[in-house]
């Protein structure tokens, strides 16, 4: 989703009030007058949503170490195996025997080499974590507003991640040196297959899943199961029939004990052709099955590093927006002000639930102070609603002359009308 930005509010004339609760999650600025140690007690609160911070590089790493010890240990058993045969051939002579031993020795030192390589690809993850925690230790009443800038660069990148704005990530944690902090190395992953899939092509794909399928076996994913059905689907739009059976037999076949609907549904294809007017099976050759790839390898990535399904930014926002969703906020008369007059917000305000509100505040424009029976509203001609306060400090300034801030609208201090809350 694509944040459009606020307008500056230019309200209407049906809406003469502002209905405003107190925001209690909202993203983390520098600009707020709470004391320091509320601050803090507020920021305490908000780092549990800091899992997927710490998760990801750690888990980025502990992949790393499962991939060098594979990597060790088949070629050390290769190694021994071979030495074994050595051993036991009585045929062997001595020039193959020591030109048999030299190539392992090479293999040896390749194996060196690899280790060595993998060895500093750990060691710089390690590093990365302990940068995070550093980070997360940093934080105290003197640096929060230049730390809660530095968060909220974090979330905009991870958005950005999401959202496969990889470049204008990159530049964006660049300029502000916080490589460490986001996770630019682990999407750049993701990108290889995510514009393979939007190329239609399923290798990447495939190969991303031979190297965590134990992983996404425990986690009883489906997603290389839809990955084999759409290679089935395109070999039968190619009409390439007798390929498709066979294709069908190998990589097919071993999920019919648990996929056997999806399977045969996908099967009768081979009935009805890629031209059929069906739409049951029509529905299985239109490109927006690509797009349903993207998504659901998307949300597997997330899953296998410990990311949240939604952007940082989206629960975040949902968090503020929670507070602020009442009925009003959805009718056409909703003042511009409102953040849910924005057909974004409204999208992520959607399965959030409406703010308990026993009473309505109405808040002054000009001033942002209550309007109450101390400070009653006055209603200038043109239909908007303002603080006594406020009207009276201006009419005070300009020889009792009113001027609207909305419109530029000019009365004067006795045109103004009271009015009743019930």
């Amino acid at each position: 989703m694509e944040i459009d930005p606020l307008p500056n509010g230019t309200g209407s004339n049906a809406a003469t009030t502002t209905t405003e609760t107190t925001v209690t999650a909202t993203l983390p600025t520098a600009t707020s007058n709470t004391t320091p140690s509320s601050k803090l007690s507020q920021l305490t609160e908000s780092l549990k949503l800091e899992h997927q911070f710490l998760c990801v590089p750690f888990e980025h790493y502990k992949k790393t170490i499962r991939a060098n010890h594979r990597t060790a240990e088949k070629e050390v058993s290769a190694v021994i195996s071979s030495v074994a045969d050595i051993a036991d051939s009585n045929e062997i002579s001595k020039d193959d025997a020591v030109l048999s031993l030299t190539s392992l020795v090479s293999r040896l030192q390749g194996l060196k080499r690899k280790l060595e390589e993998g060895s500093r690809t750990e060691n710089l993850q390690v590093q990365n974590c302990r940068a995070r925690l550093n980070h997360l230790e940093s934080v105290d009443a003197e640096n929060l507003s230049e730390w809660n800038n530095v968060r909220f660069k974090r979330i905009l990148v991870d958005y950005m991640l999401r959202m496969s704005y990889y470049d204008t990530a990159r530049k964006l944690a660049e300029s502000s040196k916080i490589e460490e902090l986001v996770d630019l190395e682990v999407f750049q992953e993701a990108k290889k297959v995510v514009d393979a899939l939007k190329n239609q092509e399923v290798g990447p794909a495939l190969a991303w899943c031979a190297e965590n399928k134990s992983r996404l076996k425990k986690s009883k994913s489906k997603f290389e199961f839809q990955l084999r059905l759409q290679e089935f689907i395109e070999l039968v739009r190619a009409e390439n029939y007798m390929r498709a059976i066979l294709y069908a037999r190998r990589y097919l076949a071993p999920w019919g004990a648990t996929h056997l609907k999806e399977l045969q549904l996908v099967m009768t294809t081979l009935a009805f052709r890629s031209n059929t007017e069906c739409t049951k099976y029509k529905v299985l050759f239109e490109p927006k099955q690509w797009d349903f790839l993207v998504d659901q390898f998307k949300q597997e990535f997330y899953k296998l590093h410990g990311m949240t399904l939604e952007p940082l930014l989206n629960i975040y926002l949902q968090a503020g927006l929670s507070a602020l969703k009442t009925p009003c906020c959805f009718e056409d008369g909703c003042t511009k002000e409102d953040p849910l007059s924005q057909e974004n917000f409204r999208k992520l305000a959607m399965p959030l639930p409406y703010s308990k509100q026993h009473y309505s505040k109405l808040v002054c424009y000009i001033t942002k102070e209550l309007m109450d029976t101390e400070n009653p509203p006055q209603v200038l001609p043109n239909g908007y609603v303002y603080s006594t306060k406020a009207l009276k400090e201006m009419a005070e300034k300009n020889n009792g002359k009113i001027t609207c801030p909305r419109t530029g609208l000019v009365c004067n201090y006795s045109d103004l009308v009271k009015a009743y809350i019930s």
